[in-house]
């Protein structure tokens, strides 16, 4: 009883997005988005109710071209309170330039396969936690926030069904390290809801609930079952998503978008939780975006919606 009454009480907790589209979302995008249509993307996120935006990258601009403008978009952004603006790190020369454009918390990233590590990275799994581990002592040092995402927990598309039991270990590794949260990446997107308790059942035990991040693909459509999943069965309250679902990963091919925001905070919404965050609004930030990349997305939240006319004006 006592568990389940402790599992209720998760599951009335307020549920904490982060909005990660302007960074995962947008940097393999071929066409490079003008800065302005990227400041005013991040601007309208802010207005939605979401409690972290992945804003921007802090890598080699010559690794991302698409994320060039980084330090500039920081410089721009209108901040709204309460909002949290992070970026992704992966070298000391990257945290300067977070530490100039005063970005309120860093990412690094690391993976549960050293297949996978490699391509992403250039380096083992134990070299990449020896390659941040004086990026998070630092910004530690500055009083400055560290997400750390570790990617392949279920599945790595080169070495195929990653165990549990490893991802419990690197996450371990990682806590070790410091870093105040961490995102656990479903990277290729063909894990099913039984997937996830395996997992669950399995890294839970060793990290605080408050701690902890989904950050779902949906490849085979599969992203919302298994974050309604982890709410319900586990009282998990803090996802990544992106809007209109935009994303994806080069170094997992196949791999489709992260899982769209406007479509998770319906469902979620819908399973009954408490979500402060406006999916209509999320949807006319979505019409944005399309107009800027100009492909379609993968929102079936936003796609309905449009065909219902039902779209609210975005203020630019």
């Amino acid at each position: 009883m006592m568990v389940q009454a402790d599992l209720h009480s998760r599951r009335q907790s307020p549920v904490r997005i982060t909005e990660v589209c302007p960074r995962d979302g947008l940097q393999h995008e071929p066409e490079f988005i003008p800065t302005t249509r990227k400041i005013a993307l991040i601007n309208a996120l802010s207005r939605t109710g979401v409690v972290e935006i992945e804003a921007g990258s802090f890598v080699s601009p010559a690794a991302v071209p698409q994320l060039a403008d980084s330090d500039e978009v920081f410089r721009a952004i209108e901040r709204a309170s309460g909002v949290i603006y992070s970026a992704l790190v992966p070298n000391e020369r990257g945290l300067e330039r977070a530490r100039a454009a005063a970005v309120d918390k860093i990412a690094v990233f690391t993976a549960a396969s050293d297949s996978f590590t490699q391509r992403n990275i250039n380096a083992t799994v134990l070299g990449s936690l020896a390659r941040f581990k004086p990026i998070v002592t630092a910004a530690k040092r500055d009083r400055m926030a560290v997400r750390a995402y570790l990617s392949t927990v279920v599945c790595c598309p080169y070495e195929g069904r990653v165990a549990p039991a490893h991802v419990r270990d690197v996450m371990k590794r990682l806590l070790d390290l410091d870093v105040d949260d961490i995102s656990l990446g479903e990277t290729i997107g063909t894990a099913s809801p039984s997937d996830i308790r395996a997992l669950l059942d399995t890294v839970l035990p060793h990290v605080e609930l408050a701690r902890l991040s989904l950050h779902f693909h949906d490849t085979y459509g599969m992203a919302v079952a298994n974050a309604l999943t982890a709410w319900w069965d586990y009282g998990i309250t803090a996802f990544d998503c992106s809007a209109g679902g935009l994303g994806g990963c080069p170094s997992a091919p196949g791999a489709s978008g992260n899982v769209a925001t406007e479509d998770l905070v319906f469902a979620l919404k819908a399973s009954g939780a408490n979500v402060p965050v406006d999916e209509l609004l999320v949807v006319a930030c979505v019409r944005q975006l399309g107009e800027a990349v100009r492909h379609p997305l993968n929102s079936r939240l936003s796609q309905v919606l449009q065909l219902q006319n039902l779209v609210p004006a975005q203020k630019r």
